[in-house]
């Protein structure tokens, strides 16, 4: 038995394999084609809003010397080593999860603590708050922020990105169950399993509206917004892809920036 069970096992493992190169061969197809239909659109609907929340709005806030609040980061914190050392940083990792804390490169905080956002009271003595797409993530919006302006300083500013609740993959996100959320994900999109993706998405008040409303009740003005328009999700299938587009800008005309697929918000702590 022992002579026949091997074998069948090693086809069973070339089958899988062969099976996944396969998918992954045409998604690759499908998305070169619709990357190249999203250069006839405009600049701001091509923008990938984690990426230049990531690479533009982040980095210019980050003043040397300042203490850092890190919202949710976890294991993946939104400074590297190299950025504060450079700048002399003091950082703080606040995570629900012990273990997702334990994950981060070594050093990278100097302080760390295990609380649910929502229900979290800081010192208010932050220099930035950095809540990358993690309000998503929470069960209370409105608790979420009022933590977020507790860690600040006044004059202190918060940096945060998220996903929109009335976004089509949202949408989507919602009503699947979260194991079979995971798997599809994981097999179609493998880079995402290094992220915070596969986590469950709650969306609770997770529009441009409300984060700017709770803002302003928690003593924190509005900077910056910004609005975007573009996701990898529906970007593997050229009919999906050209479905969601439509849909998008119908959805535009409706609802304005409501219908964003993304959005990110620089907030300053009101002086008292």
């Amino acid at each position: 038995m022992n002579r026949v069970s091997a074998p069948q096992s090693e086809a069973a493992k070339v089958s899988g394999n062969g099976g996944r190169s396969l998918l992954l061969a045409f998604v690759r197809w499908n998305t070169n084609w619709t990357e190249a239909l999203d250069q006839w659109l405009p600049l701001q609907l091509r923008l990938d809003g984690h990426q230049e929340f990531k690479k533009k709005l982040l980095p210019p806030l980050l003043l040397p010397g300042s203490k850092v609040y890190d919202l949710g980061g976890g294991s993946q914190p939104s400074v590297s080593l190299k950025t504060k050392s450079d700048l002399a940083l003091t950082v703080v990792g606040l995570d629900i999860s012990e273990d997702e804390l334990k994950a981060a490169p070594v050093g990278i905080y100097d302080q760390t603590v295990v609380a649910d956002l929502c229900t979290y009271r800081g010192a208010g003595d932050g220099d930035l708050v950095v809540c990358q797409a993690t309000l998503e993530h929470v069960r209370d919006t409105a608790g979420a922020m009022r933590a977020i302006a507790s860690c600040l300083k006044p004059g202190g500013r918060a940096a945060i990105f998220a996903p929109c609740r009335n976004a089509a993959f949202a949408r989507l996100n919602l009503l699947l169950p979260q194991e079979l959320k995971r798997r599809l994900l994981y097999a179609l999109f493998p880079h995402k399993a290094e992220g915070h993706d596969g986590f469950p998405a709650l969306y609770d008040n997770c529009t441009p509206r409300d984060i700017e409303q709770l803002s302003l009740r928690n003593g924190l003005a509005v900077e910056q917004a910004f609005t975007y328009w573009r996701t990898s999700y529906f970007m593997i299938l050229v009919p999906a892809y050209l479905l969601w587009r439509i849909w998008q800008r119908l959805a535009f005309y409706a609802v304005g920036r409501q219908a964003a697929e993304s959005f990110c918000f620089v907030l300053r702590k009101r002086d008292r």
